[in-house]
């Protein structure tokens, strides 16, 4: 059953402001932090003064793709209730989570069923499991349905190419949490249209489940 969304990889304040304005926020909204490669990284002086826009109901979520020390100390002191960790072992997860005192969203990159056998080794460290694509910067997509019998007794995240006008009542079979980034764009930047289409939808499912 879907509980809510997470709108992520935004990187400017006139989308935030709408975003946590929104009487239909998202749950979550998520800021690249330290991968330079994604079109939506923002760096650190930019991402700090983004982050004083107040997040009223919404939880602000760093995604770190294998953190060194370095960003983890330059984003400590930012209002962030969730780090996302993509590429980390469970003892570094550990640390981090003992360290800097948040909630942790451990990302898994999805191309097989292979690439599910060691969600188990997360689960003492991990507050919510996302399961995303391979593309990291790219929306690519997966075959949804590899996560359908796995047993979790975490909340389940799901991103990987999906469009804001999907049937989205159809990931609330295997997830309880739908994750947005490039399908929330058009050329590139984030497209207030398709969030306020997206937004409704997903309390149209929680209305009606």
């Amino acid at each position: 059953m879907i509980e809510g969304c997470k709108i992520c990889g935004v990187s400017d304040p006139d989308t935030l402001s709408f975003i946590v304005n929104h009487p239909y926020s998202p749950k979550f909204i998520g800021f690249i932090c330290n991968y330079q490669k994604s079109p939506r990284y923002v760096e650190f002086d930019k991402l700090e003064n983004l982050l004083n826009i107040k997040k009223n109901n919404c939880q602000y979520v760093a995604v770190l793709v294998k953190p060194n020390e370095e960003i983890l100390e330059k984003i400590k002191n930012l209002p962030f209730d969730y780090y996302q960790l993509y590429d980390c072992t469970p003892e570094q997860i550990n640390s981090i989570k003992i360290n800097y005192n948040k909630k942790i969203i451990t990302a898994f990159t999805i191309k097989d069923k292979s690439d599910l056998e060691k969600y188990q080794d997360f689960n003492e460290v991990t507050d919510i499991y996302l399961f995303d694509s391979k593309g990291y910067e790219k929306s690519e997509a997966f075959d949804h349905d590899l996560i359908k019998d796995i047993k979790i007794n975490k909340k389940l995240m799901i991103a990987g190419n999906i469009k804001y006008n999907d049937d989205l009542e159809n990931y609330g079979k295997i997830a309880d949490f739908i994750d947005l980034s490039g399908g929330l764009e058009t050329s590139g930047l984030k497209d207030l249209s398709k969030i306020e289409i997206f937004l409704k939808k997903v309390k149209q499912i929680k209305n009606e489940t």
